[in-house]
């Protein structure tokens, strides 16, 4: 039987064993995991050893005070966005007002009420989980200003810098160096389109939901090659497929980006020509593993790990020339219940893959 998780991480601090031993069954048998600490000291310790999600932390103890203990976390950049909710015998204005000053988010009296505290804490743990959530957005937010500004101007600096060339010298150039411009000038438009496509599906995927549904991967497979048909010819690419595929479940037209990233990939990083070989393989647990390999020269160790970062870490770790696309790939499988991963080795070419449950371990 699998274990439930536990609602939240939350230490106790307090002197008093009794009010300790309280505390912790309280909230243990509301499915929280509690760690008690005896003393201020214990409680630094405890908490840089492994943050909890929120602090109970008694005022009066032998040594260090509550507050001192909480002014010390609130100093420290790890430790300064851990709530703290102060638990104390003293009920004075006074001593409310040195709670909040310290960095305390809340205040509960002694004798206290169970279902008070048990509140208290649910509240600001939801609060703390928003910001967490709000925090991570921001992230977003700036690297995807960055990856659009980053990505967007090559292409635009290119058109213009042709078209600067066209304004000032078109009468001077011959008909060979005018066709060479004009295809220049269109491959970085074609260039930058394709960057604000995968913008927008990065953006629908977060926001949508999909239900999932038995895929014809040879078709969805196919509309990928039709896709990719000129860079196919254009890098004399040769595509090797088998001869049927398993079933599997997912949402066709993310999958079909899914193809159309890790060919198009593989067709400007594989050998000269690029031999790209397709298949699946199902895997005991009932996902089924789809997958491209090449002849490329092989990924490093450091270069895999970069490939298939989170989208906030981006701007950071952008691997050279595989940019936002793979970020999708992420984005998609993690959204379908998938997984992504990559195997390579330094002159052994390398292997891109997906897995998607199966058909017939849902059916």
């Amino acid at each position: 039987m699998s274990q439930t998780k536990p609602k939240g991480n939350i230490l106790i601090v307090d002197d008093v064993p009794a009010n300790l031993k309280v505390l912790t069954s309280m909230l243990t048998e509301q499915g929280y995991q509690v760690r008690p600490a005896i003393n201020g000291q214990v409680a630094l310790t405890a908490v840089r050893e492994t943050p909890p999600d929120l602090i109970l932390l008694d005022i009066v103890m032998p040594g260090m005070d509550g507050y001192e203990v909480c002014e010390r976390l609130k100093a420290d950049e790890q430790t300064r966005d851990i709530p703290i909710i102060f638990i104390s015998a003293l009920d004075a204005t006074g001593d409310k007002v040195n709670a909040f000053t310290a960095g305390g988010v809340d205040y509960v009296p002694k004798p206290f009420q169970v279902e008070e505290v048990l509140a208290r804490i649910n509240t600001h743990l939801t609060l703390r989980n928003l910001q967490r959530s709000l925090q991570e957005q921001i992230a977003e937010l700036d690297a995807f200003a960055h990856t659009v500004a980053h990505d967007l101007k090559n292409p635009l600096t290119a058109i213009i810098g042709y078209s600067d060339l066209l304004s000032n010298h078109v009468s001077g150039l011959e008909p060979e160096k005018l066709e060479t411009v004009g295809h220049s000038v269109h491959q970085a438009a074609y260039r930058a389109v394709n960057i604000i496509e995968e913008l927008l599906l990065l953006a629908g995927v977060r926001k949508r939901n999909v239900e999932l549904m038995p895929l014809d991967m040879a078709c969805v497979v196919g509309q990928a090659q039709e896709r990719l048909k000129l860079m196919i010819a254009k890098y004399q690419g040769e595509i090797t497929l088998p001869e049927t595929w398993p079933v599997s479940l997912g949402y066709a037209p993310w999958i079909e980006e899914v193809w159309t990233n890790y060919l198009s990939n593989g067709l400007k990083y594989g050998g000269q020509p690029p031999r790209l070989k397709l298949g699946a393989t199902p895997q005991p647990d009932g996902m089924i593993r789809f997958w491209v390999r090449d002849n490329g020269p092989g990924l490093t160790p450091e270069a895999q790990a970069t490939l298939f970062t989170e989208f906030t870490r981006l701007d950071q770790v952008r691997t050279e020339g595989h940019g936002l696309g793979l970020s999708i790939v992420r984005r998609i499988m993690d959204k379908l219940g998938g997984q992504v991963g990559v195997e390579s080795e330094i002159g052994q070419g390398s292997v891109f893959y997906f897995a998607l449950p199966g058909a017939e371990e849902n059916g």
